[in-house]
């Protein structure tokens, strides 16, 4: 990078967390889950038990990700039960029992039992990992049956978010990198209307921590945006392999929280199209 600009059209990662998040991509091997489901006709009790889950995907910059389940009966949505978190595991142990009581067994077997492992962030909300869905009326509730079932991409992430045009350019005298916002296309549409107000946000991060956050402005109803913005950043040389930058376009909400459209994360540890930068 060192005294040099470098461009290209990039692929924007799927999001749909409120501030800063990713979604299952699409391809990626996402681990399995190991869980046991059964029935109580005396106690009108259903039981899940969810046991491990065994390599999961890193979410974090650290390498690792910290995993816990949600459990869902769909289609009710309303109400949901969850693991505890098990820190910087990808290969977790929950062991942990749930109860549903006073469940009719013609209602159970109208359910479908839904587990979703998301990465716990303390800094934004919840990355979704990967899901599975078992129709409990394929299920054989008389007995626990035990299950290891691998993890699909997420399906609220499903589906084309656009792409950005960046530019990158490392000044070692001055020890500032330079995040150039050029352009987005066929970004998606995050608003009732069909369209999205969008504008992008860049966090800079140093290992684990964010240290400085800029933003370009707001466009309004466009799924085409143009920017042309430019934010230096000061960054001395040794730092920069340590260095991260978070490129998030957002789409500005005035009635609720802003909701995020894509994501790029840039370092040393990303994916091709970023690490040529």
């Amino acid at each position: 990078l060192a005294n040099s600009l470098t461009s290209e059209m990039i692929m924007l990662s799927p999001g749909s967390e409120d501030d800063d998040g990713l979604e299952c991509p699409g391809r990626e091997k996402l681990g399995r889950i190991q869980f046991s489901v059964g029935y109580s006709f005396q106690d009108s009790t259903l039981t899940v038990k969810i046991l491990k889950a065994q390599e999961l995907p890193a979410k974090d910059f650290s390498g690792t990700s910290d995993p816990f389940v949600k459990i869902y009966l769909l289609p009710d949505k309303k109400h949901r039960l969850e693991t505890k978190v098990k820190r910087k595991n990808l290969n977790p142990h929950w062991n942990e029992t749930f109860l549903f009581e006073g469940f009719p067994y013609e209602k159970v077997v109208q359910r479908t039992l839904y587990l979703q492992v998301l990465d716990y962030d303390r800094f934004s909300r919840n990355d979704p990992i990967g899901e599975v869905s078992v129709p409990l009326n394929k299920v054989d509730l008389a007995h626990m049956q035990t299950f290891w079932k691998e993890l699909k991409p997420c399906s609220d992430g499903s589906g084309s978010r656009g792409d950005l045009l960046l530019s990158l350019c490392y000044n070692p005298t001055a020890n500032t990198i330079t995040v150039n916002i050029i352009k987005a296309r066929n970004l998606k549409a995050m608003d009732i209307g069909g369209t999205s107000d969008p504008y992008v946000k860049v966090w800079l991060m140093h290992k684990d921590k964010r240290v400085e956050k800029k933003k370009t402005v707001v466009l309004k109803r466009c799924l085409n945006p143009v920017f042309n913005e430019s934010f230096p950043f000061d960054v001395p040389t040794e730092r920069l392999r340590e260095t991260t930058i978070i490129v998030t376009v957002m789409d500005k909400d005035r009635l609720s929280r802003n909701d995020v459209i894509g994501k790029i994360y840039l370092s040393w540890k990303s994916g091709p199209a970023e690490v040529k930068h």
